[in-house]
């Protein structure tokens, strides 16, 4: 399955070492912008980003039309990032996959399927591919690094335990 990231996810997956795991599972495709912002500080999670572009598990894309970007930028107040990435993601007809508040409420607005870290990591961890305390060290590290509610924290806790 493909999936279009922006940066918000792909960097949180990087911090929490759960990147590789992914790109085990989908193959990740992201606009030239999301690039640029991954990559524009020296961490740890740029070197790894940058590792696995330049071994092409990474997919770098072309976003495309210019105008239309700019166009959902203005209309829902997010970064030129996020909006190349909901229209690569439209153009491909793929998922994309996005931690950032304001672009989650605009793909809910134009029907945009979407998914979070949060999701990658539940998904990895319910199919037994983790082990329940590393799961939840995985979650821990999330909420520090994320802007995740309490509520929605606890609720992937639970989740995770099978108590829902």
């Amino acid at each position: 399955m493909k999936i279009i990231f922006d940066s918000s996810t792909l960097i949180l997956l990087a911090k929490v070492e759960l990147l590789r795991e992914i790109i085990a599972e989908v193959t990740i495709i992201i606009p030239e912008k999301v690039k640029v912002e991954c990559l524009s500080k020296e961490s740890i999670d740029a070197i790894l980003i940058s590792t696995l572009i330049k071994e092409k598990k990474i997919e770098v894309k072309k976003a495309g039309d210019e105008e239309a970007i700019k166009k959902i930028q203005r209309d829902f107040r997010i970064e030129s990032g996020e909006a190349g990435t909901i229209w690569l993601a439209r153009r491909l007809n793929c998922p994309m996959a996005t931690d950032d508040g304001p672009t989650i409420k605009a793909c809910k607005v134009i029907g945009q399927r979407f998914t979070t870290a949060i999701h990658f990591l539940l998904n990895i961890a319910l199919r037994n591919r983790l082990e329940l305390p590393m799961a939840l060290a995985k979650l821990e590290k999330l909420s520090t690094y994320s802007r995740y509610s309490r509520k929605i924290i606890e609720d992937a806790t639970k989740r995770l335990k099978g108590e829902n």
